[in-house]
């Protein structure tokens, strides 16, 4: 079925952060757009009163009659879905065409020149500001986001430029659909071992999907990855990092709340770029963002303004209170190595401060299969408050729980482990310098009260 065939799309699983910006894309072209969501959310709420149609029980009657037409209605729905699903099997039997999200972009890239960001890790942060830059320059973008940009208030930019900027998730081999124009990897750390079994498995992944990237297009590469390429001809091959690479970063400096760097590329030098949102671990995202952006044909004066202007992305490193005497962030941190960068780039703001995560697992097979390497990362802390597992998409695994962790934390480490629903009453009984809550789960819901308890002990 072909995009100008549509009159509808109906969604399963409506309230993901990567299918809410499809819905918007739908919406924007003026097709009814409608859905399920197992629970109702402030995006759902807010896909809402953008004109999207939502229900919350798994029940085919509530499928609007616009739906229902096997032969103008388009089905998305996330790997995340069971295939037992009602919704689904409603409409694989009624012979639509179903798809998933990535299916979806896949098709975006066809007919855009795709600029795909993919890694384990920082890949939300560096596509929201390479979205950033180039919608504020004269090449402008088409954006489909993994977090909410500040700058724009939502996952998705639309223009009338051939450019698209797309978050392309390694989650069930799901960015193996796109056919990226230029692309950059930022990580290969292994993840999703519930998915590929192996980091061999995971690694021949990535390699596959290097060679997707569209003849006349460029692949770049953070610097050490343990990755093998596979390109077509008349493919450019680019590297970045610090210090290194085709692209680097140079002169870092950070003080006095800001952070500046000097970008070294190809194309020359732009002295003094400043961050927007200064935070460590964002220099590297600057650099493979700017990066994208150059090859695009973004002007140095436009680099430069888009990594000062940018705001950030809600939950990755999101500061919600920033005082002398009490730091407050949540990240979206969520792989051993992520929560790695995430609190060496505190540990360089607050060398000074005591640092306590308070920190949800996500997974159990994650929290199994790297069980060692959480307590290593989260050992670089001053003190680790440990929540339950949060479960996602999986059943419970016999004898894997947050003690895992807590067991294999380094001594001299202050730990506790603490239901989630006690998460606020523990930060109303203790005292803190820089909290930082981490987790991909639903932890982040409790940090508007968190907030709240500790701006009133501020006396704001």
């Amino acid at each position: 079925m072909e995009f100008k065939d549509i009159k509808a799309v109906y969604f399963i699983g409506a309230g993901g952060i990567g299918m809410s910006a499809l819905a918007r894309f739908f919406m924007s072209r003026g097709l009814v757009v409608a859905g399920y969501d197992r629970t109702q959310t402030a995006l759902t709420r807010q896909l809402e009163k953008e004109g999207m149609l939502i229900h919350y029980d798994e029940n085919t009657d509530e499928i609007p009659h616009a739906c229902r037409n096997s032969r103008s209605c388009l089905v998305v729905y996330t790997p995340a879905i069971p295939e037992s699903h009602a919704e689904l099997q409603y409409f694989r039997q009624g012979g639509f065409e179903v798809q998933k999200r990535a299916q979806v972009l896949g098709e975006i890239t066809r007919s855009h020149k795709g600029l795909c960001v993919a890694g384990t890790h920082g890949k939300t942060t560096t596509s929201t500001l390479c979205a950033h830059i180039m919608h504020q320059s004269h090449v402008d973008c088409n954006a489909f986001l993994g977090g909410i940009a500040k700058n724009y208030g939502t996952n998705y930019i639309v223009s009338d430029s051939d450019f698209v900027v797309i978050e392309a998730d390694e989650f069930d081999r799901s960015f193996h659909w796109l056919r990226p124009w230029v692309s950059v990897v930022t990580a290969t750390d292994p993840d999703h071992l519930d998915i590929y079994g192996t980091k061999e498995a995971y690694l021949e992944s990535f390699a596959h999907y290097t060679s997707l990237i569209q003849p006349g297009g460029a692949l770049i590469v953070h610097t050490g990855l343990e990755m093998e390429e596979r390109l077509q001809p008349g493919v450019a091959r680019y590297d970045y990092g610090l210090g290194e690479g085709d692209f680097h970063a140079e002169n870092v400096k950070i003080g006095g709340g800001e952070i500046s760097f000097d970008f070294v590329s190809p194309a020359g030098r732009i002295d003094n770029v400043r961050l927007g949102q200064p935070v460590p671990v964002n220099v590297e995202n600057a650099v493979a963002a700017m990066a994208m952006a150059q090859l695009c044909g973004c002007t140095p004066d436009e680099l430069r303004y888009g990594v000062g202007t940018f705001s950030g992305v809600v939950r990755r490193f999101d500061f919600k209170i920033k005082t002398p005497g009490l730091v407050l962030l949540s990240d979206y941190a969520h792989h051993p190595q992520e929560i790695r960068r995430s609190v060496e780039s505190v540990r360089k703001l607050y060398a000074d401060k005591k640092i306590t995560a308070i920190f949800q697992p996500h997974l159990y097979s994650r929290t199994r299969d790297f069980c060692d390497d959480f307590a290593e990362s989260l050992s670089l802390l001053d003190e680790v408050v440990l929540c339950d597992i949060y479960p996602a998409r999986e059943e419970p695994i016999p004898g894997v729980t947050s003690k895992l962790i807590y067991d294999r934390l380094r001594p001299g480490v202050a730990k506790a482990m603490v239901r989630k629903e006690d998460v606020v009453d523990y930060v109303r009984n203790h005292e803190f310098e820089v909290l930082v809550v981490l987790g991909a789960g639903d932890i982040d819901d409790y940090v508007p009260q968190i907030t709240k308890i500790l701006q009133e002990r501020l006396g704001a």
